[in-house]
Formats: C-alpha cells, structure tokens, sequence
C-alpha cells in the first residue's frame, strides 16, 4: 500500500494537480496513522509522525510524489456574529468558558451546534446562523499543530 508521510499545507501546494481526495470531518482529520481510500479509489496509508490535525486544502504526499487533497466533510455548525469587536471577543470567551471547540473565521465564530449554547449566545445578543460547512476548529493553546512542523 502507497503511504502518505508529507503534508502540504493549504494554499501552498496547486490543488489542481491532485490525484484524488479524502473527505473527512474535523474528527476523522485528527490522525497519525490510518489506511484511507479517496473518492477516485485511491488507496494509502497516512503515516505521520504524531498526531496532526489535517485542514480543508491540505495535500498528502505519497511516496511517489503525488498528492491527495484533504477535504472537510461539512458539518452541522452554528455560525455567530456580533455586533462590535468588543462584543465578538465577548462571546469567544463565553464559549472558551465552555472549553468547546470554535473556528474563527473573519469576523464571525462557528462550534458545532448544540442548543443549549445557541440559546446562551442569544441571550448575550449574538446573532446566530445555522450552516453546513467543513470544521476547522483553532488547535489549543498547548497544542503544536503541523503548521509549525512544515515550514513553507
């Protein structure tokens, strides 16, 4: 089986020379080590050295140079958006306080939906959306993702 031990990361590789890819949500894409198959049939063995959080775009480099693009499945997430800087930093800390996973993106903040926490940032005034996306949550604070290991 072909093994794929190399990440480049999203938007620094040509997605277009892809041979295939792995659609996989936020927790499947936290591995080491697994056997994956890609939509086109392509099968592999991902082999990491540790445990890498994979994000939308990134590509795994088999051994013979190609490379299968890395996919977010999309999940059901709530979208929040608030009406100031202030009140945006507001709410990311109310949901840190929570120690629940959350992406930034731009000026809004996405977690996985759960109506208990919907109904909180309602109550703090966020606006709150419901969407369907790929999910890539911000590592922790102690967590040393793979793009600190893979220099550009």
């Amino acid at each position: 089986m072909r093994r794929a031990s190399e990440i480049r990361a999203a938007g620094t590789w040509n997605a277009a020379s892809a041979v295939d890819r792995v659609v996989l949500d936020a927790a499947e894409r936290h591995r080491r080590r697994i056997a994956l198959t890609g939509e086109r049939g392509t099968a592999f063995l991902l082999d990491l050295p540790h445990a890498t959080a994979l994000k939308d775009g990134d590509g795994l480099v088999l051994e013979d140079g190609a490379i299968v693009r890395v996919a977010g499945k999309p999940e059901p997430l709530i979208e929040i958006a608030a009406q100031s800087p202030h009140e945006f930093a507001r709410l990311a800390w109310h949901i840190g306080n929570r120690h629940v996973e959350m992406q930034v993106v731009g000026d809004r903040l996405r977690i996985r939906r759960d109506h208990v926490l919907e109904h909180m940032l309602r109550g703090l005034g966020a606006r709150v959306i419901w969407i369907e996306a790929p999910f890539d949550p911000e590592p922790g604070a102690y967590v040393h993702g793979h793009r600190e290991d893979h220099e550009h």
